[in-house]
């Protein structure tokens, strides 16, 4: 796999660490949904993102689109809970999300969907997590995100309000929470500027995907 990231300068360290959950900024997004957002919360994010991309037992898909079989325009893995994740640091932030949100969320986060976008022809279509429980019930996604920033966009479902644009990328923490998942979609697009490779780890509790 060759792919090129430019090199944060907050992205260098002893080793991938994580700050304190303290700096969480919340935006009311209305409809009883909302998103965290914590900059930099992981620290060394460029060593792990060098460490999942060569590591990571990475897969491609491909899915029946109408009328035809297209692939899937990013590389995925899955963890379930009982799986061991691909760096320590990433179960140490499954469990500092857990504590954080013990009391709002009730109950732990449990398992990590990774992504891997090589580049700007990588991405994601509008969705929103609702197959299994988030289909009725309010829930959490949280997702961390290493290497170059990528746009994350979101809009209501109902296509009745702006549509918000938070680049994410060098150890970044973004969490939809509340009807989130239901009440509005979210997307990376596609680009045609010049951009590095990303990697984002997507925590749910049991029974969302």
């Amino acid at each position: 796999m060759t792919s090129f990231l430019q090199p944060s300068l907050f992205g260098q360290s002893d080793g991938p660490a994580l700050g304190p959950l303290s700096g969480l900024h919340r935006t009311e997004l209305g409809q009883g949904a909302w998103i965290d957002l914590l900059p930099g919360w992981l620290s060394g994010g460029d060593e792990l993102f060098a460490r999942l991309e060569t590591e990571v037992p990475w897969r491609a898909e491909r899915r029946r689109m109408y009328d035809r079989t297209v692939d899937v325009p990013r590389l995925l893995a899955f963890y379930r809970a009982a799986d061991t994740l691909p760096h320590p640091v990433l179960t140490e932030a499954r469990q500092e999300l857990s504590a954080h949100y013990a009391r709002e969320l009730g109950e732990p986060f449990t398992t990590a969907g990774l992504c891997h976008y090589r580049d700007g022809r990588d991405s994601v279509a509008w969705h929103g997590d609702r197959t299994g429980r988030g289909s009725h019930e309010d829930t959490m996604v949280a997702i961390l995100s290493v290497g170059a920033p990528r746009d994350l966009l979101l809009r209501p479902r109902d296509h009745a309000g702006e549509t918000l644009r938070r680049p994410l990328g060098h150890g970044d923490l973004i969490v939809m929470g509340g009807s989130c998942q239901r009440t509005w979609e979210h997307a990376i697009p596609k680009t045609a500027r010049s951009c590095g490779p990303r990697i984002s780890v997507q925590y749910r509790p049991r029974g969302v995907r």
